[in-house]
């Protein structure tokens, strides 16, 4: 999806069934990246106001945010919300409406803990289960409305052949029941391209995004991809593409100018492969950056069998993105905010008067020691606070003769305590 393409909107009830927060909330002594020291004023779920600090008066509620940096919001375009929190399940998983609902909702609250004010998530449909983990997906995003945003992509077994028949017309049900976004795995497929151009069909019919789960380890499917999304709109984003890691340089190359070319989106997950990818492994980040593709970056398994440890933390993709592929905080904290927001069709967001109210305080002054560590949060969603996360760290009586550094509480402006920093 090129930068300057109309935006895609989610489906009516995902966004316009919950009526923006109308009340006002000023954000105050707030440092942006820029280093410089601010108010802001919330209200009808927008940024009303931005001044220097101690310049906004305060219309409604106030939230001091002194010593803590704000940015725009984070976006998670690549959750597994269905599977999530299974790792320790003592035997099968359960699968039922109710079950799927918990793990989903839990799992959102807990990405939107660490910043993440909208979700995309898989959802495998098909098998023996049906359209029941869709349908319990988008219960649960009925049930988190005025927290987060929640949308749901359909993802197919099969599509080809006579046993493709019914996952076809399950994805066409699923778009009806309220799926935003079509895709799967291709590479599950046993004709990958038949699968690609069945999925971009059904897409064009109903006007969904594409978004495919695909190692990216075939250079004449990539290009086919490539060939065939160039004219689709609102956009196809394919990830986490690792695969493009271990082509030849040249290869790699060509694809990423083919996939720059026809403006598909690579989601990239810098934890590692997840769901139906069992090999490991990262997207070239640079190569495709440097080719002009849109990349992104989300978090991918939480903390089912593909990886059991998954955190789903926007913040953590980040300090990856910056610590093992190079990128610049600034770069690596877009691929999280700005790049994961335009993949997933969501308005921009920047700390000026205007934009939407989507925004994540972490406790800091620079956004290089916010991607390094960043316990202390606080997310703000259509305009008013949705989630707070405070951490301290306590030492022993014997570390005060080092002097540390006290911080104090954010809400009263009391000290932290003896021997406690606040993080």
């Amino acid at each position: 999806m090129s930068a300057d393409s109309k935006q895609p909107q989610p489906p009516p009830d995902d966004r316009a069934a919950t009526p923006a927060d109308t009340t006002s909330l000023l954000l105050s002594n707030a440092r942006l990246t820029d280093g410089r020291a601010v108010d802001v004023r919330l209200g009808g779920g927008r940024i009303e106001a931005v001044g220097t600090a101690g310049s906004l008066a305060a219309r409604g509620a106030r939230v001091d945010l002194a010593g803590y940096l704000l940015l725009p919001a984070p976006a998670e375009p690549h959750a597994h919300s269905d599977t999530a929190l299974t790792a320790d399940s003592p035997g099968p998983v359960a699968h039922t409406t109710e079950e799927v609902q918990r793990r989903a909702t839990e799992a959102a609250l807990l990405q939107l803990g660490h910043g993440a004010t909208a979700l995309r998530a898989q959802v495998r449909i098909g098998d023996v289960h049906g359209l029941g983990p869709l349908e319990a997906v988008l219960q649960a995003r009925r049930s988190l409305r005025g927290l987060a945003d929640l949308t749901a992509v359909a993802a197919p077994r099969l599509l080809t052949g006579a046993a493709g028949a019914d996952g076809l017309a399950m994805l066409r049900d699923a778009v009806k029941m309220g799926a935003g976004v079509v895709g799967g795995c291709p590479d599950l497929d046993p004709d990958p391209t038949g699968y690609v151009e069945a999925v971009l069909e059904v897409a064009a019919e109903h006007g969904c995004p594409v978004d495919l789960h695909t190692d990216g380890d075939d250079p004449a499917r990539l290009a086919r991809l490539a060939a065939m999304a160039g004219g689709l709109r609102p956009g196809v984003a394919i990830g986490p593409c690792a695969g493009l890691s271990r082509l030849p340089s040249d290869q790699a190359r060509r694809a990423a100018d083919q996939l720059a070319a026809a403006g598909v989106t690579v989601v990239s997950l810098p934890q590692g492969g997840c769901a139906a990818t069992e090999l490991r492994g990262t997207a070239p980040v640079r190569l495709l950056r440097a080719a002009g593709v849109r990349v992104a970056a989300g978090g991918g398994a939480l903390r089912d069998v593909s990886n059991p440890v998954g955190r789903g933390d926007p913040l953590e993709a980040a300090y990856l993105l910056a610590s093992l592929s190079g990128l610049s905080p600034e770069e690596a904290y877009g691929a999280v905010s700005a790049d994961a927001r335009a993949a997933m069709g969501l308005p921009e967001v920047r700390v000026e008067a205007g934009f939407p109210a989507e925004l994540l305080a972490v406790r800091g002054e620079r956004l290089s020691g916010a991607l390094s560590l960043a316990y202390s949060r606080i997310v703000v969603h259509r305009g008013r606070v949705v989630a707070r996360t405070s951490a301290v760290r306590e030492y022993c009586d014997s570390a005060a003769a080092l002097d540390l550094p006290r911080q104090s509480r954010p809400d009263s402006g009391g000290p932290a305590g003896p021997g406690a920093v606040r993080s």
